[in-house]
């Protein structure tokens, strides 16, 4: 299991290999770590806390705490909704932002092959600007494969940030690709490379993220 382990972070710093500075091209590693407890088969409660480092991953600069609720309707859909409360580096003080949401989740599956749709609407709320909406969208797919003891699924996702209030704007795009590993029936950790590209004062720029996630259930 651990010659697995090695395999796939080395899989993901081949992918993130290439490293730029701290504006157009960063280099970024993002963590993730999500507890989630099933209530009954279709309702499920998670908290998840989210650390990033950005300046070549130097410089710690964002965290969240989330507290989510998501219910499965059928098979094709789940909904959801919560809170979020974020911490970021902005002239170099890390400053509050809050952002109540609610999710719709479409769910598909055939040949193997697993396929989410996450439509995500937002309101962000910050202690030192305006307020403003933003919607989002991911779509991810999943293949599960089955290597020794381990259950792993490679993805590939992408996701459109589209903001709402002052400015009306699509402003950001996230694609990734990772793999899964279900460690024990109730852990699954997951490493993935992400290219972000977001639009700053005009002009886009690029950032390159190595990520790691950690996933416990009860």
């Amino acid at each position: 299991m651990k010659r697995v382990i090695f395999v796939i972070i080395g899989l993901a710093f081949i992918l993130a290999a290439k490293v730029y500075a701290y504006d157009d091209g960063d280099f970024q590693i993002w963590n993730t770590d999500t507890e989630e407890y099933k209530i009954n088969k279709d309702l499920k409660v998670s908290l998840e806390e989210e650390f990033r480092w950005g300046g070549n991953a130097s410089e710690f600069y964002y965290q969240h705490y989330d507290l989510g609720l998501s219910y499965v309707i059928n098979k094709y859909w789940s909904i959801g909704g919560g809170y979020r409360q974020i911490y970021e580096l902005s002239k170099r003080k890390l400053r509050m932002e809050n952002a109540p949401y609610l999710t719709a989740t479409l769910l598909l599956s055939g040949g193997g092959f697993s396929f989410e749709s996450r439509n995500r609407l937002e309101y962000r709320y910050f202690e030192y600007k305006a307020g403003s909406g933003r919607y989002r969208n991911k779509f991810t797919l999943k293949y599960p494969l089955r290597f020794a003891k381990l259950e792993i699924q490679p993805f590939v996702s992408d996701e459109v940030f589209f903001g709402f209030g002052s400015i009306n704007q699509f402003n950001q795009n996230r694609v990734s690709a990772g793999l899964g590993v279900n460690l024990t029936k109730n852990i699954k950790a997951e490493v993935y490379y992400m290219l972000i590209t977001a639009k700053s004062s005009g002009k886009w720029i690029d950032s390159n993220v190595l990520g790691t996630k950690l996933k416990i259930a009860f």
